[in-house]
């Protein structure tokens, strides 16, 4: 499966210090197999995406089909670039042939979005998906993927709601963001129930280029979504060569990651989102969790099987060695697959008594 990284901060990084430096990047995740718990697919070599924002707020994507580990024109774009809001996506591809069309991030005027996971029994309610989108959200459909599929139906869930997403004076905020998202998976989900028990895994992240919200979210009550973790903190630098660390200074977030994996090799540097959550970040880089509540949310914070999520290669985990160790000594914090861990602290939750505070 897929796998993605956000970075929204106050002041801009250069590309390649968040995509190509870091030795436990979302790129060397995407080729390296030591870095990660997925052996049922090793390598995400299906293409790519990078999206980004300039100075003037104006979205730029950047794609290929060929593996992100052997793009020239990534590396030198990496090492010249500078951006506050960075979308980075790697592909193994599920729905859809090979093709720069079927990479994410999808852009629409000023929106971005991205999906990790997937549709079940997508073949038989694509043309459901399809017949609800107005015309013009129909035909700005390039490529063949489910994901591109949900992108068009956040674009018509946000016209729907009085929002043009044409209109690049359109103004959104995190709450006008989320309550689109929520409305598509709200329809995803019922169309899919409709046809099938097997879950559906709909991790997304859209943004305006000012707001970010991402959605961890599976149709199903007893098994975990597909992993997301977020980190925040004054500084993302480089402490050894390769190796990447958040500082805190105080309880400021000038700098803050979302991520299908953690993005360093320090467990306390990352918290991850429960299940049938949204993670919020509006303009002002303030971060809210807020829970989906339908018939999927457990409100009891029973304990989820990581399972299915691990059967489709879409949990991760921490490594608790650098990648300048041998080989023979890489490993991996798999909290998720070992009973003896708090299932409530691997999905990042509390006990009753015990308050989230972000």
């Amino acid at each position: 499966m897929c796998r993605f990284m956000i970075y929204k901060g106050r002041e801009s990084m250069v590309l390649s210090d968040l995509l190509t430096k870091p030795a436990h990047s979302i790129i060397n995740q995407s080729f390296d197999s030591r870095l990660r718990i997925d052996m049922r697919n090793p390598i995400n070599g299906d293409g790519f995406g990078v999206g980004y924002y300039s100075s003037n707020n104006c979205p730029c994507v950047f794609k290929a089909i060929t593996p992100a580990w052997n793009n020239v024109n990534l590396n030198n774009l990496s090492m010249c670039t500078e951006s506050s809001l960075v979308f980075g996506h790697v592909r193994a591809s599920t729905q859809g042939v090979l093709a720069e069309t079927n990479c994410h991030p999808f852009s629409y005027g000023k929106l971005m979005f991205m999906h990790n996971g997937g549709i079940s029994c997508y073949n038989q309610i694509k043309k459901k998906m399809m017949n609800y989108l107005d015309d013009q959200y129909f035909l700005m459909i390039q490529g063949s993927t489910d994901s591109e599929c949900c992108f068009a139906l956040f674009l018509d869930s946000l016209s729907k709601m009085g929002y043009d997403p044409s209109n690049e004076n359109t103004r959104f905020t995190h709450t006008i963001l989320r309550q689109a998202l929520v409305n598509t998976i709200e329809l995803v989900k019922n169309w899919q129930v409709a046809v099938t028990d097997e879950p559906s895994l709909l991790n997304f992240a859209v943004t305006d280029g000012e707001s970010v919200i991402v959605s961890r979210y599976i149709t199903s009550k007893t098994d975990e979504a597909a992993s997301l973790h977020f980190s925040t903190g004054s500084r993302f630098f480089e402490y050894e060569p390769g190796l990447f660390k958040m500082e805190r200074l105080n309880r400021s977030q000038d700098v803050i990651f979302v991520a299908s994996e953690p993005l360093t090799f320090e467990r306390g540097d990352w918290i991850c989102v429960p299940t049938n959550t949204t993670i919020s970040i509006n303009k002002n880089n303030t971060v809210l969790m807020h829970p989906i509540e339908d018939e999927f949310y457990d409100s009891n914070f029973e304990a989820r099987s990581s399972g299915l999520a691990m059967s489709k290669g879409l949990m991760g985990g921490v490594p608790t060695k650098s990648p300048h160790d041998s080989q023979a000594g890489y490993s991996h914090d798999l909290s998720s697959s070992f009973p003896h861990v708090p299932p409530l602290e691997r999905e990042g939750r509390k006990t009753a008594s015990e308050t989230i505070t972000v």
